[in-house]
């Protein structure tokens, strides 16, 4: 069943409220813990239980507790039922770099196991998971797992944020090429306004929602957390 979820007062966007959601980027930086935090905070305004989970990150920050990583820390703020810091992030890794590497630097292998097992502990307790991916689309997870798989195991759709900047048509176009490739659905997309300089804004838009086989769901405003109208009846 598809029913709109309210942004920001005045804008809508379709998402199927029965389904968990896995939030990837057309590159690092895009905005997707943005986006997510954001995706967290329109369900529960409508009343919904849902938790955020970062299954993986890396460049985590040593602290007394352990590592901690601040997206999953704002995933956890933003969510209700607020889950515990391993279950919300069952892979934390120290190094800034992609996380197969940062895995093998500390002699460790990233599996589904670990990760399901905290996605099911996540689902029994909230209505709604938001699953925040790393990096982009093709960021492997170990050397024989992919984003793809760990989608396809969890039976999540696909929200794909477009960092809205020069280059972001070639990223955005071959990001969801690969999803549909991969087996996956692609739910939409969200354009972010991460360059407040980028020339031909609207063109861009334009061209992204003639080519892309699923709808634009809505933009997050540069800097903001909430997201601005979308007509819908727009080409």
């Amino acid at each position: 069943m598809t029913t709109p979820i309210d942004f920001t007062p005045g804008s809508t966007v379709a998402v199927d409220m029965g389904r968990d959601l896995f939030v990837t980027g057309t590159d690092t930086g895009a905005g997707k813990t943005h986006v997510a935090v954001a995706l967290l905070g329109a369900l529960r305004a409508r009343g919904q239980r849902a938790s955020g989970m970062k299954p993986v990150a890396s460049g985590c920050m040593r602290t007394a507790e352990g590592l901690r990583n601040e997206d999953a820390l704002a995933l956890i703020a933003a969510s209700d039922p607020a889950p515990a810091y391993a279950t919300c992030n069952p892979y934390a890794f120290e190094p800034p770099i992609a996380p197969h590497l940062a895995a093998h630097a500390v002699a460790r292998r990233i599996e589904l196991a670990p990760i399901r097992t905290a996605f099911e502990q996540l689902r029994a307790r909230a209505g709604r998971v938001v699953v925040e991916g790393v990096g982009g689309w093709m960021a492997p997870l170990s050397d024989g797992l992919m984003q793809a798989d760990l989608v396809r195991d969890l039976d999540l759709d696909v929200v794909l944020v477009v960092g809205l900047r020069l280059g972001c048509l070639n990223h955005a176009l071959l990001s969801a090429r690969a999803i549909a490739g991969d087996g996956c659905r692609l739910a939409g997309w969200i354009a972010n306004h991460i360059d407040p300089a980028m020339a031909a804004v609207d063109d861009n838009i334009a061209t992204l929602r003639a080519r892309i086989d699923a709808p634009l769901l809505g933009q997050l405003a540069y800097g903001g957390t909430g997201f601005v109208a979308i007509d819908a009846a727009a080409p």
